[in-house]
């Protein structure tokens, strides 16, 4: 047990992210005292202690892009940028140097795709837009369902054999919420649409037509990006994939996380690197021509020769994306110690980000999460033109974000800010989080309360947002 005192309640969840960095495996309790230190102060003696540098200095975040994207749009120079985020919260002059690249990419993507007004939008029904249209969003579906579940994951996922009784109630709630969304926005069709989970690509061929034509039908504008996750090799045929070009998804993620036979077994992923090599191949050969797939360094019992080997024989397929992750270890998952050290796990990253570049790639968004493995970060490599747009829209927030399916969070970018806590009116916000219950069978009872909580954010004036 690791004590840190601070000196004000507001610095408490600062003060154990930090001490958590340094320490991972320890427990950390976080007491308030009259000569407690701030975070800024524990960053440094913790510093002292163990003779470490974190990458990401002091900061907690999981988005420390939105730090730079400030500077970026003040037209702060990349180097005075490095220096000052070096002096303000320590981060490396490598990170400091990452951050900016992808700020100042973010941006110019944004302003592409006509989202560039941020802080001056229109808005319809209290939400806001980036793109200076009333009411413009981005839809996220959440099919929480995996052939197995991983065991790092801590997603609310649920093994589809456990779930088939349910599937087709649970999208018929889907189609019930994705109805009320309908209604909400009218005829405004969303930036992008994202089908996550889970694995969407284990619903059956008719399942998946089902929701696919539901969302062409009723949300899909002519050129606008539709991402459909199909991360499990073991779930992708061609007959799905035929209804998926047939109904306009124009982008897919085939996710093997690594191509070493004894690293999926041991994650509890049941199918095997050549699978993967088919099922993307196959993808390919029907036309699919903006691919991702995702990789994770620090995986248990791999190495930096793993890595390596993983990566040539992704290189062999060629990709159009990368995203690569920090394996991050979470109280859900069932994974609670991570082998590789943070020296190796800044190899493994340093190795895959070369590997990108090398394919022709640019870093376009990055994020962290807590308890990731050697305090790094999960970063999004595309080549020009391949980047994903809802990726840099649910990072950045300045876009809404009306999401669907149990344990799915909307995120309500607001035109006006209102108090960010009841009985704060001097902590204001503009961003409003409503989230649906993770429990798939829970969710199924509650529908009508998951449609209630989105109509009274489109209707504030009916009920406090905040109580949502």
């Amino acid at each position: 047990m690791i004590n840190i005192q601070t000196d004000r309640r507001k610095n408490t969840y600062s003060a154990y992210h930090i001490a958590k960095a340094f320490f991972p495996e320890e427990e950390i309790e976080v007491t308030i005292t009259e000569n407690g230190k701030t975070p800024s102060d524990i960053y440094l003696q913790l510093r002292e202690e163990t003779g470490r540098n974190l990458p990401w200095g002091m900061l907690t975040g999981v988005r420390p892009t939105k730090l730079a994207m400030t500077k970026v749009k003040e037209q702060m120079p990349k180097e005075a940028f490095i220096e000052w985020f070096g002096k303000e919260r320590f981060v490396s002059r490598e990170k400091g140097a990452m951050a900016y690249d992808i700020a100042a990419r973010e941006l110019q993507l944004l302003k592409q795709a006509g989202i560039e007004r941020d802080g001056q939008q229109a808005s319809a029904d209290g939400m806001a837009n980036a793109a200076g249209q009333p009411g413009t969003y981005s839809l996220y579906v959440n099919i929480p369902f995996c052939p197995t579940i991983c065991t790092y994951c801590s997603f609310s996922s649920g093994a589809i054999a456990d779930y088939k009784d349910v599937i087709n109630d649970y999208l018929d709630c889907v189609f019930r919420e994705l109805d009320a969304v309908r209604k909400f926005c009218g005829i405004i069709k969303p930036t992008s649409i994202y089908i996550g989970g889970g694995t969407p690509t284990t619903l059956t061929p008719k399942q998946l037509e089902r929701l696919l034509m539901k969302l062409r039908n009723d949300f899909l504008a002519e050129g606008r990006e539709f991402t459909l996750e199909a991360g499990r090799p073991d779930t992708i045929t061609e007959e799905k994939l035929r209804i998926a070009k047939r109904c306009g998804v124009t982008r897919i993620s085939i996710n093997p996380q690594s191509m070493q036979q004894k690293t999926l077994d041991a994650i509890g992923r049941h199918h095997s690197p050549q699978q993967i090599r088919d099922a993307f191949r196959l993808a390919r050969s029907m036309g699919f021509d903006n691919i991702n797939m995702d990789l994770i360094m620090g995986l248990p019992a791999e190495d930096v020769n793993d890595v390596k080997d993983t990566l040539v024989q992704i290189g062999e397929l060629r990709p159009d994306s990368l995203t690569i992750h920090s394996l991050s270890i979470k109280r859900a998952s069932r994974i609670f110690h991570q082998t590789a050290d943070a020296q190796t796990v800044e190899q493994m990253l340093e190795t895959a980000g070369a590997f990108a570049k090398e394919l022709g790639m640019q870093p376009y968004y990055l994020y962290r999460q807590k308890g990731i493995a050697g305090n790094f970060e999960n970063t999004g490599w595309a080549l020009p033109g391949k980047e994903c747009l809802y990726n840099i829209l649910i990072m950045e927030e300045i876009e809404s974000i009306l999401a669907v399916g149990a344990g799915a969070t909307t995120k309500m970018v607001l035109q006006e800010a209102i108090p960010a806590k009841e009985g704060r009116p001097d902590k204001q916000t503009k961003l409003i989080r409503i989230r649906n219950v993770s429990d798939i069978r829970e969710y199924l009872s509650r529908i009508d309360e998951m449609i209630a909580r989105k109509e009274a954010a489109f209707h504030p004036g009916e009920k406090d947002l905040k109580k949502q």
